[in-house]
């Protein structure tokens, strides 16, 4: 799991002070026209403000003290951003985008603003580049495998565990990348044999025992040699059973037998086989909840017990859509220097990725295929994927007086540039009952200054 991130942190950009609520950061996740770069974190602790601007080289930022508050300026490689693009300033512990005149223009999910709240999860868009915001983002540990620090912390702890036999069970939807995490560990175990990977759910029930176990010549209609079954061809190595919640009840006793006993009996043998494997187990059931009703020994959920991996839905991860688009391309382009239109790179972004990381390298095998010179461009990807509108940004809805009042509060703070004594003074409420408001009503004076 080899470290695929860049993390700006407080080593090199100075000290940061603990006495700040702000643990947010924003990730460069993606560039269009440079899309097998590192992407790179920028931890927002002790930090009032960012600027974002053209620059040379390797994204950069650097630490800037002004007006008694701590200024970010962070440079970004793109010929479509502006000397001075773009604006993340700390308002009231919110965070507010505000273009800065820029050129191209400024996006948060698809659409283009002059200034927006960023919300959790948040994609936005200055000039080629698409970064995205997390509002609360502990350190990653490690960097290894995701950019999406929860899930980085999950990958490291694996990576540890990964030489021990402790069975792993890998829980996610369907595309999300368990068979290649199951193939990781098996790397970093050190383990001599091979890597067995057995669909439970292809299996045919009727032969799902054979299949697993093997059998002996003679053992039914058939048999005509000994076949050592799709376990022993793990010995020494790894056995991954993915959909292992599509099992039929009689082979998940047998397996159990296997678990407790360290041996396999084929079927039609009347002496056990030794047999030395990890085992590693896939599913995007609820096991508790099967064997709860009976659909899942019990028995054997308690053997598979030992480290759980949760694998987030691609949709929840898009900090790491830069780094997962890199490694396929570099797997399927073969080579082929590729860009990204800033359209077909929008489109990547918005799709909600209901097939997951699956369904990504398929679209991209197809934009891959599609495209005949060197840019890929909307109409190369999928339509379900080209077709993804942008995101409206909410407004809330407020009863007819609270929507007066708010409508007052903005139009006077308009007129006084977001001094908010001064609009108190005029509306005769004290200072702090004005900044009350304003959280309500979600307004940041800093739009109208």
């Amino acid at each position: 799991m080899p470290a695929l991130t860049n993390d700006v942190t407080a080593d090199n950009l100075g000290t940061q002070d603990p006495g700040l609520d702000n643990a947010a950061c924003v990730t460069l996740a993606f560039q269009a026209e440079r899309p097998l770069d590192t992407p790179v974190r920028f931890p927002l602790a002790g930090v009032d403000g960012v600027w974002f601007a053209r620059g040379k080289g390797a994204p950069r930022a650097e630490r800037v003290e002004k007006d008694s508050e701590t200024q970010l300026r962070v440079e970004v490689p793109d010929r479509f951003l502006s000397n001075s693009h773009a604006s993340l300033q700390r308002v009231f512990g919110h965070w507010l985008l505000e273009d800065k005149g820029s050129r191209n223009g400024t996006f948060v999910d698809g659409a283009r603003v002059e200034h927006a709240e960023l919300r959790e999860g948040a994609v936005f868009e200055i000039g080629h580049s698409f970064f995205v915001f997390r509002s609360s983002a502990e350190e990653l540990a490690g960097g290894e495998g995701s950019l999406q620090p929860s899930f980085a912390a999950q990958l490291a702890a694996l990576a540890r565990a990964a030489p021990t036999l402790l069975p792993v069970v890998l829980r996610g939807e369907s595309g999300t990348g368990k068979e290649v995490l199951a193939r990781q560990v098996h790397a970093l175990s050190r383990r001599g044999g091979a890597f067995q990977a057995i669909n439970c759910a292809a299996l045919s029930p009727a032969l799902v025992e054979s299949e697993l176990f093997g059998y002996r010549k003679g053992a039914f209609s058939g048999a005509t040699e000994d076949r050592p079954g799709l376990i022993r061809s793990a010995d020494k190595g790894t056995l991954f059973l993915d959909e292992i919640g599509d099992l039929p009840p009689p082979a998940q006793g047998a397996l159990l037998c296997v678990l407790q006993e360290s041996e396999v009996l084929p079927v039609g043998g009347t002496r056990p086989v030794p047999v030395d494997f990890r085992l590693i187990v896939a599913t995007h059931r609820d096991l508790e909840q099967m064997a709860a009703r009976g659909a899942f020994r019990h028995d054997l959920l308690a053997r598979l017990s030992g480290f759980t991996v949760h694998l987030p839905p691609l949709r929840e991860r898009r900090e790491d859509l830069g780094m997962l688009i890199a490694a396929l391309l570099e797997r399927h382009a073969k080579g082929r220097p590729l860009t990204f239109t800033h359209a077909a790179a929008r489109a990547l972004f918005l799709y909600d990725w209901p097939l997951n990381v699956r369904e990504l390298e398929r679209a991209l095998l197809l934009a891959i295929a599609l495209s005949s010179g060197s840019v890929i461009d909307l109409p190369h990807l999928p339509e379900a994927v080209r077709s993804m509108p942008a995101a409206p940004l909410p407004a809330p809805e407020l009863p007819v007086e609270e929507a007066q009042r708010r409508d007052e509060l903005l139009a006077l703070l308009r007129e006084h540039h977001g001094n908010v004594t001064a609009v108190a003074r005029v509306m005769g409420k004290a200072r702090v009952q004005v900044q009350r408001w304003m959280r309500r009503y979600r307004i940041l004076p800093a739009i109208f200054r």
